[in-house]
């Protein structure tokens, strides 16, 4: 008699699986924001990772509500793209396929003219 091992039901989900960002996509948003504390803008952040979204959450002062979330919302890659630079009012600054290109629109906030 040969034993088969069972195979799993199809269609059924893993309850643990999260949305995360990759080391690469980490490295990208950390140097970003390295720069930004640098330069005396950001103070904090915060991660959540759930089912259909990964947040990074930048903050002015501790105690306060996210000023800028950079998300990644993987069921999206296909029509606008699976990142996303949101600012405090819910108002998109940026969506698409790339994250270098999606966080330029933070890196332009470091360029003031000098008076």
């Amino acid at each position: 008699m040969t034993m088969q091992t069972p195979t799993p039901f199809p269609g059924r989900p893993d309850p643990h699986a999260r949305t995360a960002f990759d080391r690469i996509e980490l490295g990208l948003i950390l140097g970003l924001y390295g720069r930004m504390v640098a330069a005396g803008e950001w103070r904090d952040y915060g991660m959540s990772f759930l089912k259909d979204v990964a947040v990074f959450s930048v903050f002015r002062r501790t105690a306060e509500h996210p000023i800028y979330r950079i998300e990644k919302r993987p069921k999206l890659r296909g029509r606008q793209g699976q990142y996303a630079v949101i600012a405090m009012d819910g108002q998109i600054l940026k969506r698409g396929g790339d994250l270098k290109a999606v966080l330029r629109v933070l890196d332009r906030k470091l360029i003031r003219p000098v008076e």
